[in-house]
């Protein structure tokens, strides 16, 4: 049942036979993913694990989904540290910026300190220049980095679960195609 199959043509390591293309439909993509990075991933999963039999295709399958899933929480969380590199920017800018000044004023200084914080990250003329200042105040970039990973521990820690998890069914599912190809039951009686 499991053993090798053979098709009307010859099936290369890195092609999907057309009888298992329905179950491989491509990933729903984010905005900047790109269908052809998920081939490319797939196309060199496929090759790598040159799957031999439907089972292994089908676990190959997985495997490719699980990478491309991998890869997307690794660029998502980069996103997520940037996003909260400008908050910890802008929180050090108030914590200089509203020290000491008058309640009536504090509305207008926060909004300016917001300003500051959003030419931070598009202006780098404006950046050089407000990280200067916050180094005169003694928030270095290790200072700035720490905010960073403060302010999203717990979003990290989800990412963590999410990033170990996929690896974890990816690691399982590789350990799966290598007990089909030594012989081993897909299911072990207990």
């Amino acid at each position: 049942m499991n053993g090798p199959f053979q098709t009307a043509r010859e099936v290369t390591a890195t092609a999907l036979p057309a009888e298992f293309a329905a179950l491989a439909p491509p990933p729903l993509l984010l905005p900047g993913e790109r269908l052809d990075h998920y081939h490319a991933l797939q196309q060199a999963i496929f090759a790598e694990l040159a799957p031999r039999s439907a089972i292994e295709w089908l676990l190959a399958i997985d495997v490719a989904e699980l990478s491309w899933e991998i890869q997307r929480y690794r660029v998502l969380r980069h996103k997520l540290l940037e996003t909260y590199r400008h908050k910890a920017i802008e929180a050090a800018l108030r914590r200089i910026d509203l020290a000491g000044i008058d309640p009536d004023f504090e509305h207008q200084a926060e909004y300016y300190t917001q300003q500051n914080a959003l030419s931070w990250r598009t202006d780098p003329i404006a950046a050089t220049e407000i990280e200067a200042r916050l180094a005169a105040y003694g928030f270095d970039q290790d200072a700035v980095t720490t905010e960073v990973y403060v302010q999203a521990r717990e979003v990290l820690i989800l990412f963590d679960g999410l990033l170990n998890a996929a690896q974890t069914k990816r690691m399982l599912l590789l350990r799966e195609i290598r007990n089909q190809r030594l012989g081993a039951p897909l299911h072990r009686p207990r």
